[in-house]
């Protein structure tokens, strides 16, 4: 499959970028605010316009004059702004058509006419989209953006989504040909999740060999649920870096509210999680908060990384001992690996993206049912059911009916007298025998009339 052509939004901070993207995407996918300097890192989404498929990013403000801003920054922001430059400069190399969005009402600023400069140099196809248009009478003032000589110039509101087809229109027009075949994304999808300021964009970053997302060592640098390919080992990766979890009463209102339901919602799609912990500082129940909705959604295969565990202090033991901690913490995660690494080093890093191999076949494994039968048998034989009221529950056979996550039905007489111990049990025989490293596995109990 061929890539599909990209198209990159940029512009000067509180321009309307993310409205745009969100507008044009159909969905509400970037963090929108008020204050500028909200979207820090690209941000990709699979968009279509009368049957032409693209992909679309939105990029954080470029702020061009040190010390000089034309909007209010958050306390925050104003520490990423160079490298919320080099984000857009990145998304700017790699696009195909590129929509500069300007301020129609507030008309061309000195930080536009930078903005045009570097998009001069870029030598792409560009589209400037004169934003904040909602009355047709305005539309008039977006002809002086013609003034920067880079492209057509188009009125819109991405608020109200007026002028957006013509936009899309434009677009389609300069975008290359290309074929896309049509088949359902087979790479596997890898959220990376944790609290904040754990090392999860330094993790994406070590992995792909480039400078794809932001790394900063402020807590919640990344805002939004970014996807980055990565190919290795003969197999494509999805990564997906998502924002800080934190508690939810730690939540703050706004933005961040945002950005922790993105988080939830990346790992919907994903194949395997990867949970970060920080070997400095401890299992923390910020941690364990995330550890717990992982077990909640019973989906993606699941990995634990210690991380930093190149600043920690340790002997012969440390490794054990703190293997023990984890494994006590997180006793309702007993599947999932654990691997020791530093993101910052690369120590073992190499190792992850095997792991995630074995965790991904794991929860697609498939058992012939004469096997699990075998199984079924030698497991009662080994430790028999309970007794209730001088009755036995019986077992009469299972087959397996899903995988991602593997799924068993059992046909018992009694469903309701499965009791959770013996449960554990039998998925602990089953992970004893059968391959089932890194993913949950579900046990469904039916009446024999449910054959």
């Amino acid at each position: 499959m061929s890539r599909r052509p990209l198209v990159a939004l940029v512009g000067r901070p509180n321009v309307g970028k993310s409205t745009l993207f969100n507008r044009i995407v159909g969905r509400r996918m970037a963090v929108v605010s008020e204050v500028a300097g909200t979207t820090r890192d690209r941000l990709y989404a699979e968009s279509e316009w009368n049957g032409i498929n693209f992909m679309l990013v939105d990029t954080g403000g470029i702020e061009l004059l040190e010390g000089w801003h034309t909007e209010p920054l958050s306390e925050d922001s104003e520490k990423f702004l160079p490298l919320i430059r080099r984000q857009a400069e990145v998304a700017i190399q790699d696009a195909d058509v590129i929509v500069h969005v300007v301020d129609g009402q507030v008309g061309i600023t000195a930080a536009d006419r930078e903005v045009g400069k570097i998009l001069h140099r870029a030598n792409k196809p560009v589209i400037i989209a004169a934003n904040k248009l909602e009355s047709s009478k305005l539309h008039d003032t977006a002809y002086e953006f013609y003034e920067l000589g880079l492209g057509e110039v188009i009125a819109v509101s991405s608020l109200h989504g007026t002028g957006t087809g013509d936009l899309l229109d434009a677009v389609a027009d300069l975008l290359p040909s290309f074929s896309v075949e049509d088949v359902e994304d087979e790479t596997i999808k890898v959220a990376i999740l944790g609290r904040p300021n754990v090392g999860k964009s330094t993790l994406v970053n070590k992995l792909v060999g480039e400078d794809r997302v932001i790394v900063s060592p402020i807590a919640g640098t990344t805002r939004d649920a970014i996807d980055t390919k990565v190919r290795a080992f003969g197999e494509e990766f999805t990564l997906i870096d998502t924002a800080g979890i934190r508690r939810r009463g730690k939540i703050d209102p706004g933005v961040e509210k945002y950005s922790v339901l993105r988080a939830m919602k990346a790992l919907d799609r994903a194949d395997v999680a990867l949970l970060l912990l920080n070997a400095e500082e401890g299992i923390i129940a910020q941690d364990l908060h995330v550890g717990g909705m992982l077990q909640e959604e019973q989906s993606a295969g699941v990995i634990l990384l210690i991380n930093k565990w190149d600043v920690v202090e340790k002997d012969t033991h440390s490794m054990h001992e703190f293997t023990n901690q984890v494994r006590e913490a997180f006793n309702f995660l007993p599947y999932a690996p654990l691997l020791f690494i530093s993101a910052e080093t690369g120590q073992r890093v190499s190792k992850i993206l095997p792991l995630v191999l074995e965790v991904h076949a794991a929860r697609h494994h498939r058992v012939v049912t004469a096997d699990l039968n075998r199984w079924l048998r030698e497991t009662l034989e080994a430790h028999p059911p309970p007794h209730r009221s001088g009755l036995q529950l019986k077992f009469y056979y299972m087959t397996q009916v899903g995988v991602a996550p593997p799924t068993f039905v059992f046909f018992v007489n009694r469903p309701e007298w499965v009791h959770f111990g013996y449960q554990r049990y039998l998925e602990n025989r089953l992970r004893e025998t059968f391959p089932f490293v890194g993913t949950p596995i579900k046990l469904l109990f039916r009446g024999r009339e449910s054959e």
